[in-house]
């Protein structure tokens, strides 16, 4: 089966090692060595590492112990969120010179639909390269990016020559690269269904693609026709510019484990307060809140409350956060607590999309 256009423009771009690079960046004694970005030791997690730790098996939610038992010349670098977002902003700036239709999924990477662009360029492929030559230029940092029909094969896509490199899957090149794809890459497919998929035969796209919608319906429920579809190349999640924030948090690991109830408010009061910070700098309330809590032996159990009227001021939603702590009993002693709040009074616009009918040679 072919695709048939219109076809839009997507570049995904993804800044390379993101806070590992900044650390870098602002140090020039950390250039070339294996950093991570976050905590040492047992109750350590790591957030970031550099390509220089990442060949030693360090990475992201590791733990600071054994992120040093696998590189013992690790060096271990504090987070710098402002920094973060001072240049995540730069960034921004350099995108929307491109188009209006920009998606941050985090401070480091974001969709961009070019199919019509402020620089009237046709070629989506030239955009990115432009775009990644300009960071480094202004930043010092490197990016690397995906080019393709939709935002599915574009992020895969941007992983392939990371880093510092970039990927286009042209429209007449989409089936044969989905057919090939590994069942693990594809959006939506976790650990527990791909081994799913892995008992059934299914390995790469062109296994997934003989199930009828059908099977896979029966097989995965719902979700079996996300499978079945996107296989096919038919993915129709636009780029949206106006993405709608739909919770807030704010949470804390212990140092210790910690099984006292009493302990446990004194810790959600200091949380409480930053929640509520948080909710005022955005100018958001919200109706449901919810109560996280992660136990010693890293199970998890929320607990959540939804009011009449919307909340934003600790002193409202605190009483329910008691409420929710003494709800049921706790299973275990507790490495980490957190708060957010969801149903947000957030108004959801959708932008209008005008379809263009778009020849190949233009990617």
């Amino acid at each position: 089966m072919e695709l048939q256009p219109p076809f839009r423009k997507i570049i995904h771009v993804d800044m390379d090692a993101y806070y590992a690079s900044v650390a870098q960046l602002d140090n020039p004694d950390l250039r070339g060595k294996a950093i991570a970005v976050g905590g040492e030791g047992r109750r350590g997690v790591i957030s970031a590492a550099s390509y220089e730790a990442r060949k030693f098996g360090v990475k992201s939610a590791m733990s600071g112990t054994l992120a040093k038992q696998k590189c013992p010349h690790l060096i271990f670098v504090k987070t710098d969120f402002a920094r973060y977002k001072e240049i995540s902003a730069k960034i921004r700036e350099i995108f929307y010179e491109y188009t209006d239709l920009v998606e941050p999924l985090s401070l480091d990477e974001a969709y961009l639909d070019v199919t019509e662009n402020k620089k009237d360029n046709p070629s989506a492929n030239d955009i990115a390269r432009e775009i990644r030559q300009r960071i480094f230029d202004e930043t010092g940092l490197r990016a690397s990016a995906g080019i393709s029909i939709n935002k599915f094969i574009a992020k895969v896509a941007s992983d392939i020559n990371k880093p510092n490199g970039q990927k286009t899957v042209h429209p007449d090149e989409v089936i044969q690269f989905l057919e090939e794809l590994p069942v693990n890459k594809f959006y939506g497919v976790g650990k527990v269904t791909a081994a799913k998929m892995y008992n059934l035969g299914i390995f790469v796209g062109n296994d997934l693609k003989k199930k009828s919608l059908e099977e896979l319906v029966n097989l995965f429920g719902k979700s079996g026709t996300h499978y079945y579809n996107i296989v096919r190349g038919i993915h129709k999640s636009v780029v949206k510019p106006n993405r709608i924030r739909k919770s807030i948090a704010a949470e804390r690991t212990f140092f210790e484990n910690i099984s006292s109830e009493i302990f446990m408010i004194e810790k959600l009061e200091k949380i409480a307060d930053e929640l509520e910070k948080r909710m005022l700098k955005s100018d958001t309330k919200g109706k449901t809140i919810t109560l996280k809590i992660k136990y010693s032996d890293f199970t998890q159990q929320t607990r959540s409350k939804t009011t009449a009227s919307f909340m934003q001021k600790k002193n409202d939603f605190f009483p329910i956060v008691k409420e929710l702590l003494y709800q049921e009993k706790l299973q275990n002693s507790v490495r980490l607590l957190g708060l957010s709040f969801g149903n947000l009074n957030t108004i959801i616009t959708e932008p209008i999309w005008v379809q263009l009918k778009l020849n190949f040679e233009d990617y």
